[in-house]
């Protein structure tokens, strides 16, 4: 590894911690790495560089300096693809660690652990509020916030419940057999399979990741990312341009989301209804079924006083120019704000579907197996409305994710809830569905936007997201953008940060006095099908790729140097970008230079928790997969139940209109 590419003092065997962290992937993701760091680091692409054929490692650091510098801002993207591959690798595993976390001023998932900032631990003081989502206690007090947990309440929260199988536990060949299958936890799956399972109905769900409880959310960022999330948290798009946030565990994304709750907004629906022929999916239409999801999650509004101070800069800044904002509304009871929402809640707080709808599945008599990927539906009979089919699995290793087993289950109904990844890449190795399957991927493109400010911010503490800005949201035909807060958590945030060497380390030791916002842009406003699509390899595994349309493109420039407008009201002294070519706004009347930097792929960073839209459903054969009821098109009895089933992006988080869809169709179904 190029030493110029190392960040700290070498308190870290970085190289033997990038070494471990390649092995614990899957062997053909493994690969890939060493197959990518390989390519950088050769004597090939050096004689190509400077005429002399050298490794990487051979050469001195100023040598290395100017060749990595090539290769972030090369004409030529590969070149940049293979750069951030590097980077995001080495910058991850170093920001992880410890010794980091000392470095940038971090505290990190220290047990027992107490408040030592207003932003975090229960609210203190009384509230007027009945139906409030945080804790409070009387008087500010430094105590452990794991002593907020009765010894019950924690024993209720490490309980596996009856009806959970661990991957581990199973045999070498399993075969089930049930009336409905249900592939995926989250936000959809675990909806329709309690509100299956209440019915009556026989249920198997299926989960790829693990089954985690209290105990294993140990707020261990290194630790716990690799695990809840998909490709061990580097799931990207082919050409790593954009990175994909997606849950892998039992709760899928909402275990690891950040609990923002927001309704579908109307002119979304309305477009739906005139342009896709959806049926029953008005705004009054679903109005009680977001009041009836609403209550079951115990969703309620941020109060005023228990915001984090990156969020209230939204709310500030919103205020001083005249903007929209508005505190957010989140699904959680007793929230102790400790700000690891992003990898998992340890007390029970955030109102998941791993706390609610799975349990209540399991209450009713559904079986639920973890550590088991679905690979593949076979139709086992013909003819007739819901003819028998057997879902064949592998279980995985959950330390190496290597097979150890292979499930089958037979059932009439299967009902696909595996994400806009999972479930077109199930379909196309099925041979199932038309051939719109995996088009119309839409990810609701997001950039940070980070300002320094004269005060602590600290932005890995209290709620997360608590806080909209959506001012913008309806502009362009309602393709416009809105802006809310991200955690910064060490690692995630050095991969976001743009830089490497030196000049990252300078704004990482900012850490403490660090905000960030980001900005989300409703993309597909050019209405096009090849601007993202999922497709398999040879081998079966999924491909992930997108292009940032041109009108989203102009939409993302313009979120960024909103973002930056309300940052500078918010009392920012600097903001910057998250641009490789470094732009650091010290007022906002620069906010014109943003435009000047352009949108290039792996030039400005993009990322995404919203992967959306590669199964839709509508009423016209030649663009959607599904009919207006779920159904996959010449798949009788085999259901999409999750985000790719949306006809268009929703310009909005959207745990909660999936969990909507899910309940009304779970009742077509």
């Amino acid at each position: 590894m190029p030493s110029a590419f190392e960040p700290g003092d070498g308190a870290v065997d970085l190289p033997a911690l990038v070494a471990q962290r390649i092995e614990a992937m899957d062997p053909a993701t493994g690969a890939q790495v060493v197959q990518a760091l390989g390519i950088v680091g050769s004597a090939l692409s050096a004689l190509a560089f400077s005429g002399r054929p050298r490794r990487m490692t051979a050469m001195s650091p100023t040598e290395q300096h100017a060749w990595l510098a090539s290769w972030e801002l090369s004409r030529i993207p590969v070149r940049r693809t293979l750069f951030q591959a590097l980077r995001r690798l080495v910058l991850s595993t170093y920001y992880a660690q410890p010794e980091a976390h000392r470095a940038i001023g971090y505290r990190g998932a220290l047990w027992p652990r107490e408040p030592e900032l207003s932003s975090e631990g229960p609210v203190v003081g009384g509230s007027a509020a009945e139906n409030e989502p945080v804790a409070r206690i009387s008087e500010a007090l430094r105590v452990p916030m794991q002593s907020t947990i009765t010894d019950e309440r924690w024993h209720e929260l490490n309980r596996v419940p009856h009806g959970v199988t661990l991957g581990s536990e199973l045999g070498a060949e399993t075969t089930l057999r049930a009336d409905v299958c249900v592939v995926g936890s989250g936000a959809g799956g675990a909806v329709v399979a309690a509100r299956f399972a209440e019915r009556g109905l026989d249920v198997v769900l299926l989960e790829e990741g693990g089954y985690y409880t209290a105990s294993d959310f140990t707020e261990d960022e290194g630790a716990l990312a690799p695990r809840l999330y998909a490709d061990q948290a580097m799931r990207a798009t082919t050409d790593l341009s954009a990175m994909l946030l997606q849950g892998r565990s039992v709760g899928g994304g909402t275990t690891v989301n950040w609990m923002v709750m927001l309704r579908t907004p109307e002119w979304v629906l309305d477009e739906w209804a005139d342009d896709h022929a959806t049926e029953g999916m008005s705004a009054s239409d679903l109005a009680p079924v977001f009041d009836l999801i609403e209550r079951e999650t115990h969703t309620a509004t941020v109060p005023d006083d228990a915001h984090s101070p990156s969020n209230r800069a939204i709310l500030d800044g919103a205020r001083s120019l005249g903007w929209r904002a508005a505190a957010g509304r989140i699904n959680a009871s007793g929230c102790v704000r400790s700000g690891f929402c992003g990898i998992g809640c340890r007390y029970g707080a955030k109102q998941s579907t791993l706390v609610t709808f799975v349990p209540r599945a399991l209450a009713a008599g559904a079986r639920l197996y973890s550590d088991v990927r679905v690979d593949r539906i076979e139709i086992a009979e013909r003819g007739g409305a819901r003819p028998l089919k057997r879902v064949r699995a592998t279980v995985l290793d959950r330390a190496s994710s290597a097979p150890r087993g292979r499930v089958v289950v037979e059932a009439q109904t299967v009902v696909l809830s595996a994400g806009a990844v999972g479930t077109p890449t199930i379909l196309q190795r099925s041979s199932l569905g038309n051939d719109v399957v995996g088009k119309y991927l839409r990810l609701h493109p997001t950039s940070p936007v980070i300002a320094t400010y004269d005060r602590q911010m600290q932005g890995g503490a209290g709620i997360p997201l608590s806080a909209v800005c959506d001012e913008f949201l309806a502009s362009d035909d309602g393709y416009g953008f809105w802006i809310e807060c991200p955690p910064l958590y060490p690692a995630l945030s050095s991969v976001a940060i743009p830089y490497w060497g030196e000049a990252h380390q300078r704004v990482m030791r900012q850490y403490a006095r660090l905000g960030a916002m980001i900005v989300l842009v409703r993309d597909g406003a050019d209405r096009d099908a090849s601007n993202g699509a999922v497709t398999i390899d040879r081998k079966g595994r999924p491909k992930v790729a997108y292009r940032l349309g041109k009108a989203d493109g102009r939409t993302l420039v313009r979120g960024i140097q909103a973002a930056a407008r309300l940052h500078f009201a918010a009392g920012a002294q600097t903001v910057r970008p998250m641009h490789a070519r470094e732009l650091l706004m010290r007022s906002p009347t620069e906010a014109y230079r943003v435009a000047m930097l352009g949108a290039e792929p792996n030039l400005l960073p993009l990322f995404s928790a919203h992967v959306n839209g590669t199964c839709r459903l509508g009423g016209n054969a030649r663009t959607s997969v599904c009919t207006p009821n779920g159904e996959v098109r010449g798949a009788p009895g085999v259901y999409v139940v999750d985000g790719s089933i949306l006809p268009t992006a929703l310009g909005v988080n959207p745990q909660e209109t999936i969990m909507a869809l899910a309940t009304v169709l779970a009742s077509r179904i």
